[in-house]
Order: C-alpha cells, then sequence, then structure tokens
C-alpha cells in the first residue's frame, strides 16, 4: 500500500483530474517556444506524452504521424509533451528524427504540464476541445500493451473520440487507462535514510537487472548510473512489484533452479526504501567494481561457428512472426556437443532464439522441433549452454541445423544476423546423451470465451531416468503451466509450477538437482488457457482454437531435458545387417529392468503400427525378449508394446523422433548409418 502511495503522489496523480487546461508555453528540442494558444482556432488539440527509451512511445510514435497527418486538414493540432526529467533536448531531437514526426514535441522541465493534465505514463494522449476542455484521455488503441501486442488494433480510441468531437456527438469512451512507463518526474524533497545508491541500491542493479540494461542490450534503458536509477525509479518499482521483472515465473514454492533470476524479497525492499527516501546518491567510494560482460565466447572458443544464412530486417512495428533460417548443410556424421552459445547481432531486437537440429528424412521443420531437438537458446540474461561433465547432446548425421529467431520491434527499423557456436566432444569419447522428451496433447480444444480452459498432457518414463530441466509451451492463450511428477509408489510431486505463463518469455528452468524418475513414473503436465476477452494477448477470443503451428493457434507441450543415471548402461543400436537383394536384417531385444512384462512385441512404421503383428520371443535366461525383422533399406520408427498396451520407446536406442518420442531406426549400410552408441 505505501509503495502505491507512492507511486501516485510522486506522479502527480493525487489530485483531481481537470477539466479544462490552463495555457502554457513550452519549448521543442530546437529551442522554439511553443503555446497553446497558439491553436486557439484549432477545434480539436491531442495532447501525447511521450518518452524517448519508453518502449510504448517507440511504437506508437508512427502511428501518431499518421493520425496527424489523417486529421491535418480537419484542422487538429497535434502536440507531443516530454516530461521525463532524464531526457535531454537531444535525445527528444534525435527520437523526433528517427520516427519522422512532424509535429512539436516539446520539454516539459519541470513537469508542469504534467501535472496540469495529470498525466501519470508515456504515451498517453489528451484530447482538447475548442474550449481547451478534456473530453478524451488515455490509450491511443488497443494494439500494443505491456508485454503484449495485435497483429492490428481492434478498439480505435483515440481516432474514434477525434471523429465524435469533430462530428459534434457524445464521446462514447471518454476515459481510457492509459499504460506504459511511468513519467520520470525529479525528487521534489531532500533525499534521507542511510540506504544509498552507492552502498546498496547499485548492487542490487548489478545483480538483477543491468545485464540487459545496458547500452546495446534488449531491455529498453540503461540503469547503470545513479541518474538512470533515479530517472526510472517509478517504472522500475512498479514492474519489480508486480513481478513483470525480473523476467521469471517460477513459483517459489516448488523447486530449485540454476537460473532463478527472481528478485528476493530483501532486495525489492531495499529499492523500495530508496525511493521513498527521497533517492540518497551516497559516497561514490562505496561503489562496487562495475560488472564484466564477456566479449569473447563464454564457452571459449568454438570448433564450429555457424550463421544466419542472410540478414533479417526486423520492421518498426507490428507484430514478426517467428522467422526460422537454415545454417548447415547436412552433417556427413554424428556430431556430439558439449557446449553451445548464441550470439545475436542485434541484442537490442533478438527477444530469444533457439538453434535445433532436423533429423534425416524430415524435410520442414516444425513448432514443436526448437523445444525437443535444441542445441542452443537465448534469452536475455540467459547463460551459455555448458552439458554437464561426461555428457554431450547428438546432432545426427545427416541432420540440418535451424536457427528459430523472435524479433521484438522497438519502433525504428532494425537489422540482424545472429550466430551460434559449438563446442565439440571427441567422436572417441564415451559421453552420456543428453536428450529431450515431450509431454503432447494435439487434441485440445480451447471453447470460445473460456477463461480458464484446462489441458493435460502426461509422459511415461519406461527406464529410470534423470531430469535437469523442464520447459512449459503454450501460445497467446497460455495462462499458467505445472509439471509434477507421479511415482510409481503413488507419491506426487510438483516439479515446477509457472502460474502466470508468458508466451514473450520462453523460459527453460534448469534444476539444480537433475531429478530421479524412476521407471514407471509419470510426468503430468497441466495448462491452463484464457481464451476471453480479459487475455490482452488473445488474437480473437470468439473461435474455437485448436492445435496448430501459428502462434494465433495454441499448444499444450512440456518439454524436458534428460540423460540416463550412472547405472543405466550405453545401450546397443539395433543390430542391422544385410540380408540380400536389397534388404537387411534388424534385431531388436528388450529386457524389462523394474516392471514385469507378460508379452512385448515392436509396432512401426513397417507395419502399419500394428501391435501384435511382431511379437518378440522370450525372456531368455538373461531376461531379454528378442527378434528379428527383414525390412527394405530406408528410415523408420518404432515402438516396444508391453502386454498389448503400453507403448514405450526403445530404452537402448537413443536415437528419438518427432512428438511422441518414438525409437528412430535406420536401415542401411554400415558405413552410412549412426554408429552404436
Amino acid at each position: 500500500m505505501l509503495t502505491a502511495l507512492l507511486l501516485l503522489t510522486s506522479c502527480g496523480v493525487a489530485r483531481a483530474q481537470p477539466t479544462v487546461i490552463e495555457p502554457f508555453a513550452l519549448h521543442d528540442s530546437r529551442g522554439a517556444l511553443h503555446s497553446l494558444e497558439d491553436w486557439s482556432a484549432s477545434p480539436a488539440v491531442v495532447v501525447v506524452f511521450l518518452g524517448t527509451e519508453c518502449p510504448l512511445a517507440k511504437l506508437y510514435a508512427e502511428r501518431l504521424v499518421d493520425l496527424q497527418r489523417r486529421y491535418r486538414e480537419r484542422g487538429v493540432v497535434f502536440v507531443g509533451v516530454n516530461s521525463n526529467d532524464q531526457d535531454t533536448l537531444r535525445e527528444i531531437g534525435r527520437y523526433v528524427t528517427q520516427h519522422g514526426i512532424d509535429f512539436p514535441v516539446l520539454k516539459d522541465p519541470d513537469q508542469r504540464a504534467a501535472d496540469l493534465f495529470g498525466a501519470v505514463r508515456t504515451p498517453a494522449a489528451y484530447l482538447l476541445d475548442s474550449k481547451r476542455r478534456v473530453r478524451y484521455r488515455g490509450r491511443i488503441d488497443d494494439q500494443y500493451g505491456v508485454g503484449s501486442s495485435r497483429p492490428e488494433p481492434t478498439v480505435h480510441y483515440l481516432a474514434d473520440a477525434i471523429d465524435q468531437l469533430l462530428a459534434g456527438e457524445p464521446i462514447a469512451t471518454p476515459e481510457t487507462a492509459a499504460i506504459g512507463c511511468v513519467i520520470g518526474r525529479a525528487s521534489r524533497h531532500a533525499p534521507t535514510g542511510d540506504i544509498t545508491f552507492a552502498k546498496h541500491v547499485s548492487r542490487v542493479l548489478n545483480q538483477h537487472c543491468v545485464r540487459c540494461h545496458r547500452a546495446g542490450q534488449i531491455a529498453p534503458f540503461e540503469l547503470s548510473t545513479y541518474d538512470d536509477a533515479v530517472a526510472w525509479s517509478a517504472t522500475m518499482l512498479e514492474t519489480v512489484n508486480e513481478g513483470r521483472m525480473p523476467p521469471w515465473h517460477a513459483n517459489p514454492a516448488h523447486g530449485e533452479f540454476v537460473n532463478d533470476t527472481h528478485m528476493p524479497a530483501a532486495d525489492k525492499q531495499t529499492l523500495t526504501r530508496w525511493v521513498e527516501n527521497g533517492m540518497p546518491e551516497g559516497d561514490p567510494a562505496d561503489l562496487p567494481e562495475p560488472p564484466e560482460y564477456p566479449s569473447e565466447w563464454r564457452i571459449g572458443e568454438p570448433d564450429l561457428v555457424l550463421a544466419m544464412p542472410e540478414s533479417f530486417d526486423v520492421p518498426a512495428k507490428g507484430v514478426v512472426d517467428y522467422q526460422y533460417f537454415e545454417a548447415h548443410e547436412p552433417f556427413e556424421k554424428d556430431v556430439w556437443v558439449k557446449a553451445s552459445e548464441i550470439r545475436p547481432g542485434n541484442p537490442s531486437v533478438v527477444h530469444h532464439a533457439f538453434v535445433y537440429y532436423l533429423p534425416p528424412g524430415q524435410d520442414d521443420p516444425h513448432d514443436e522441433d526448437p523445444l525437443i531437438n535444441a542445441i542452443a537458446g537465448f534469452a536475455p540474461g540467459m547463460p551459455a549452454t555448458l552439458w554437464p561433465e561426461g555428457h554431450a547432446r547428438l546432432i545426427p548425421a545427416g541432420s540440418r541445423l535451424f536457427f528459430q529467431m523472435h524479433y521484438t520491434p522497438t519502433g525504428s527499423p532494425q537489422t540482424d544476423q545472429t550466430e551460434v557456436g559449438l563446442v565439440l566432444a571427441d567422436p572417441s569419447e564415451r559421453l552420456k546423451e543428453i536428450r529431450f522428451g515431450i509431454a503432447v496433447n494435439t487434441d485440445l480444444r480451447i471453447p470460445p470465451h473460456a477463461a480458464d480452459h484446462v489441458v493435460h498432457a502426461g509422459y511415461g518414463f519406461t527406464q529410470d531416468t534423470l531430469v535437469h530441466a523442464l520447459i512449459p509451451h503454450m501460445h497467446f492463450r497460455g495462462k499458467a503451466f505445472r509439471f509434477t511428477a507421479h511415482y510409481p509408489d503413488g507419491k506426487k510431486e510438483v516439479l515446477l509450477d509457472v502460474p502466470r505463463y508468458d508466451f514473450n518469455w520462453q523460459n527453460a528452468y534448469e534444476l539444480v538437482e537433475p531429478k530421479l524418475m524412476p521407471e514407471g513414473a509419470e510426468l503430468i503436465c497441466r495448462g491452463v488457457f484464457d481464451n476471453s476477452a480479459d487475455n490482452p494477448a488473445n488474437p480473437d477470443p470468439s473461435k474455437e482454437v485448436r492445435w496448430g503451428d501459428q502462434s494465433w493457434d495454441e499448444m499444450m507441450l512440456g518439454s524436458f531435458v534428460t540423460s540416463q543415471p550412472d547405472w543405466i548402461g550405453p545401450g546397443e543400436y539395433p543390430k542391422v545387417t544385410p540380408a540380400g537383394d536389397g534388404r537387411f536384417t534388424v534385431e531388436f531385444r528388450y529386457k524389462p529392468t523394474h516392471q514385469k512384462a507378460n508379452t512385448v512385441a515392436v509396432a512401426g512404421s513397417f507395419n502399419g503400427w500394428s501391435a501384435d503383428k511382431n511379437p518378440l520371443a522370450g525372456p531368455d535366461d538373461e531376461g531379454y525378449y528378442r527378434g528379428s525383422l527383414e525390412l527394405d533399406r530406408g528410415v523408420y520408427e518404432y515402438k516396444l508394446v508391453v502386454d498389448g498396451d503400453r507403448w514405450i520407446y526403445d530404452p537402448e536406442n537413443p536415437d528419438r523422433v518427432g512428438p511422441f518420442t518414438n525409437s528412430g531406426l535406420r536401415v542401411a549400410p554400415a558405413t552410412e548409418r549412426s554408429v552404436s552408441r
């Protein structure tokens, strides 16, 4: 409550909203003086409060230019006002030039104009009639929000209000809640207290914020210096206390994660008390050494560096669908990756990225591929990928490498060409393979206007498995996600709970200690979807939503990173030997380790996925079920069927294919096959 009161009073909105705006005069970035009285003959004046670094003020700049040109012949005047204490005249001039603004943008150095309007945020629009009464205040339209955007606006609040005013009609919606950055105001009382920027706040910001909030990175403003922190104190405090920043969405009641970026309550309290006390600077001698960020590869010198084959032009505004770029010709041999790192060419627009492989035999990428065939991932502040000692990620021979890029427009055109570095293992090393599993439900149907639609997906473990990381995935209607382990003894454990899922942040949650999932355990995923109009990111609440690759469709998919524990052997790839006449004999075997099996069969793309056509004999003296098939040369998928109804991947075959984690099988001469692992 104290924080909320502080924000209200410091932003000048504790006073009643005005009806008539008193005359004021301000200078623009070139020094010319402009007065509200200059436009006394105009039937309407639109005053919009702007900030040079506010993401929404950047995105809406072009929209305001379009509106100004649309209504200029009808006598409507547009005026921008910059009340941010931190924005200089030079920065305002650069903002005007960069966005092609041809109406005056005025500097409000002491926030008096902001006080007259009761302005709190940028961008906030005010429509004045000929008597300079406020007839509309609030958002420009509904295209952009905090952490959400639409391809096009569905409601044109400001334009509708202008049309109605010029037509002499009542304003249908005279007020909406403006969203965006809090106006940076100069402190109006002397700093007090013993919490200072130099001794306390700088350390909190260095630990939690500066990695992204520094020059050239994706965060919209810097927080490296005292002046930065003062200028953005209100916005910083609001986003931290609302849990929007730092971007970490896991419920702290469940699990411990290596990459946990949440800000502890004590650090939030430090920021709050510092702002409440007037933001004292303290003794510069108390400042810590500034954090160092590697300019070179964090994984060491890579053995292989691959870049997007061409640069990509990121538009100034709008929603950019995921972009895919093929980065490599098919690998001639198996490649084992011990470490990987993605380096954005333009960090200011790369929201996140995946590099993944497309296995041999698959022509086109699918949306789930980056989550189950991932080699490297990037998100702001995310560390490079270094697998545990003795572990590596396999890129099978014949695979192609792809980039999946998620770009965020910043209000001006940008260009990016991202690259990835790979550290490769010696082919003679005996390594445990890092794999990806997936729990998926492709049969989802989300009703129109449903605010809390629940969908489940599950995955059963057919051998003891270590889980290293958990990755929830839904699209714009995703609301919450939970991974729960169901153990064979009947116990349950929540491994990850994401109560406020955010499609904009594709986090992978890396466990401090790998979780053992014994044979017979299940991983159950629970997703909640919001298809209502209250979801600002919802493309269309009136439609039933089904599974699909596009972001306006939906997915219910929980992927996870696994490896075999030390007591599980490396396994044996099905033995393939020539049988003559271009055919091959493939030998299968399966040994139950925990759960009993009465019957075992092999079913796959070679027998129409029949559960009974190809039974295996056994068990033999070693406990194995064994059998063989003659197959033509080709690439196949299969599963083992235990007791007629339990479908499992082959635990000895390291190759996993597709969203259903089928076992992969390449039937070809030995010189063309993956080696036994």
